[in-house]
């Protein structure tokens, strides 16, 4: 049966009443990839979790679906995010499905161009401050309280119920939970939701528990260092966030499961983000790929069994962040005279080498 999206799908696990509408992009049911290479080089099943598959390129189409909806139940005609992207791209999409004036505020000059460009193509409204994730926040929280517009970040629980369907997909696809999840933590939203949708499975399937493995970047890692970073700083601009709203479940999270939350250098990403496209074939973004570089220092310190099913959540599609895939690539054009016994000996020294 085609899929219908995730308010259909997972009716009877969301908060769904006789007046939600039943609104969709055909969101979810990504796919679930095993990393051959990775997997045999160090003997471990390892699959990654392509958010980036998603109708907005990202995960947060997840709960957006579940909180635009809401939204519209509760009469709404207006919803406000703040964004380092991936939120108001989503936004902005959803609110444009279900009739509503989206306004949206981020950091200026502190977002990804491929990004800012969905918002802009789906009639939202964009305000940037010059400040970061963390003060744009407030003010949309403050924005809120009027009652005029309702806020849809991750803060919103009906973004944590969307969003926990990933985990559902993950189970319902293996066909049992994974010994590890690995994860991105920015704003902590998307690993406190896959606990809640494991935990719900556990409960009402008796599958069992992974361990939450959660990564933030280095110049942004306020729960590695139980502190507020006032000026976050990472080359992956998707966490690039000091001050995570959804901190203390996230912790939750990691206690719970027994599991880690560390952190990664941007170079250690970067070095995830190119070696994923160019030996597994999946282009995510920078961000997405802290699980994968998350993954790798964990193997590094023998903190992950051999044997072990492991899923890495890809959280976004590298095409919204271009302008990162050719800055940290020796990319260089080579050309060539339109002479057509040129360019095929050109190309051929290279096959033949």
């Amino acid at each position: 049966m085609a899929w219908k999206g995730l308010l259909s799908e997972y009716e009877a696990l969301l908060p769904i009443s006789e007046k939600t509408p039943k609104i969709s992009l055909l969101e979810g049911n990504t796919p679930l990839i095993k990393l051959e290479k990775l997997s045999e080089k160090h003997g471990i099943n390892v699959y990654a979790k392509v958010e980036g598959a998603n109708p907005t390129g990202s995960f947060k189409d997840r709960g957006m679906v579940m909180a635009i909806a809401k939204a519209v139940e509760e009469g709404a005609k207006a919803v406000i995010c703040a964004s380092t992207g991936n939120t108001s791209a989503s936004a902005a999409a959803f609110a444009a499905r279900a009739g509503l004036k989206c306004f949206i505020v981020i950091p200026d000059g502190k977002i990804a161009q491929g990004k800012l460009a969905q918002a802009v193509m789906h009639g939202a409204e964009i305000f940037s401050i010059e400040g970061n994730f963390d003060d744009a926040l407030k003010m949309v929280r403050k924005l809120a309280e009027t009652g005029h517009v309702t806020l849809v970040n991750s803060v919103n629980p009906y973004r944590i119920e969307g969003q926990k369907t990933a985990a559902f997909e993950v189970c319902d696809t293996l066909g049992h939970a994974p010994d590890y999840l690995f994860i991105p933590v920015g704003n902590a939203g998307n690993i406190t939701a896959y606990w809640k949708g494991f935990k719900e499975y556990h409960e009402k399937k008796g599958f069992s528990l992974p361990k939450m493995m959660g990564y933030e970047a280095s110049g942004a890692a306020a729960i590695v260092h139980d502190r507020v970073f006032e000026n976050p700083e990472t080359v992956g601009t998707a966490i690039r966030i000091g001050n995570p709203a959804s901190w203390k479940q996230a912790v939750a999270a990691r206690d719970e499961s027994n599991g880690l939350i560390d952190e990664i250098t941007d170079d250690e990403m970067i070095e995830a983000y190119q070696w994923l496209a160019a030996n597994e074939g999946i282009f995510a973004e920078p961000a997405s790929c802290s699980s994968i570089a998350g993954l790798l220092k964990a193997i590094r310190n023998n903190q992950v069994e051999r044997g072990a099913t492991v899923v890495t959540v890809l959280t976004g599609n590298g095409l919204k962040d271009p302008n990162t895939a050719i800055e940290y690539s020796d990319f260089q054009p080579r050309v060539l005279p339109n002479d057509e016994k040129q360019v095929i000996d050109k190309i051929l020294e290279s096959v033949l080498v």
